[in-house]
């Protein structure tokens, strides 16, 4: 029985983790945030396995509450934010495809060697998916400083929250319900302030491209710093 659970828990980590690399491989929004709700059904699956085989009724509640929120609510937000200001693909990363590709095995492999010393003492039927789920949260910080368009900075913070509940839940043989709907109260929180935000950043300057932001900050700072040095002089 043991064997089967650590099976089951090490193909749902698998899974989120190949999701993950969709981020690194593709360049349309869309399939980011496809990308992003298969990976929320996985791991809403992993965390109901997690709960049978564990005894754990309350792991029901949580995967049902993951899977409405991470896989229904928050994707048709996504979509609907995508249509609404008009961006469709991650055109020019800082980091190409190719390397993002390579840097994203490689934070796969730091994982393992992150979690190694976790793994070695654990005697959890679940240790085995431990390293994947610290590296889908590698690559969630990696997706969030590699991309230029806000949009899919927030997917690269969803993808690294779920690299944290799959985490949780396998680290931990599963998390008390109360702390479990204290976080998705957080994430939902932190998800509605930066829609927000970018709403705003698009209503005020027509794009969610961070290269161009910070462009308009070098020419608005750039006009200040010669007033400065004329009134110096």
């Amino acid at each position: 029985m043991d064997s089967l659970f650590s099976q089951l828990t090490a193909l749902g980590s698998s899974l989120a983790l190949v999701c993950s690399f969709m981020l690194l491989w593709r360049r349309s929004l869309d399939s980011f945030a496809s990308a992003f709700t298969i990976q929320s059904i996985v791991v809403s699956a992993v965390t109901a396995v997690v709960g049978y085989f564990g005894n754990d009724s309350d792991l029901y509640y949580v995967a049902g509450l993951f899977l409405l929120l991470k896989a229904v609510l928050i994707p048709y937000v996504l979509r609907r934010t995508r249509r609404r200001i008009g961006a469709l693909r991650e055109d020019t990363p800082y980091v190409n495809t190719a390397t993002s590709l390579l840097i994203g095995g490689l934070l796969v492999l730091l994982s393992y060697v992150v979690t190694r010393p976790l793994v070695v003492l654990s005697d959890l039927p679940t240790r085995s998916g431990i390293p994947l789920a610290m590296g889908i949260v590698f690559i969630g910080l990696f997706v969030i400083i590699s991309r230029k368009k806000a949009l899919t900075q927030i997917i690269g913070f969803l993808v690294l929250e779920n690299g944290i509940a799959l985490l949780a839940i396998l680290g931990t043989y599963g998390i008390p319900l109360i702390v479990e709907l204290g976080v998705f109260l957080d994430v939902l929180m932190g998800f509605w302030v930066m829609q927000v935000f970018l709403y705003q950043i698009d209503q005020t300057f027509d794009s969610i491209d961070v290269e161009q932001l910070n462009m308009l900050t070098e020419v608005t700072i750039r006009p200040a710093d010669r007033v400065s040095g004329g009134g110096g002089a």
